[in-house]
């Protein structure tokens, strides 16, 4: 009788430990949950506003740097290149009966 008693004491006692350790990670879950659904609307149209911005912004960078390093390149081969020799005409004397 006392090994029944000592059972249902420690069940009835790791049940109330167990959902006083649960009960902050629920109210925790709760609270997040809450905040979600707070940020709709103007919010959260106004973070994808800002994210579609900073996105076109890094787009146009990246392109103007891919622009400006084939400039650069377009000069260095250009540099690079030997100029043509100055093609002499060769000067013809007329003959002379």
């Amino acid at each position: 009788m006392l090994h029944i008693k000592a059972k249902i004491i420690r069940l009835s006692l790791s049940a109330c430990v167990m959902s006083a350790l649960l009960m902050p990670a629920i109210s925790v879950a709760d609270t997040a949950m809450v905040l979600a659904e707070a940020e709709t609307g103007s919010v959260a149209a106004r973070q994808a506003a800002d994210q579609k911005a900073a996105l076109a912004k890094k787009a146009e960078e990246r392109a103007a740097k891919k622009a400006q390093k084939a400039a650069e390149a377009e000069k260095a081969a250009a540099a690079k290149k030997p100029k043509p020799a100055e093609t002499q005409v060769p000067v013809v004397e007329p003959i002379e009966d």
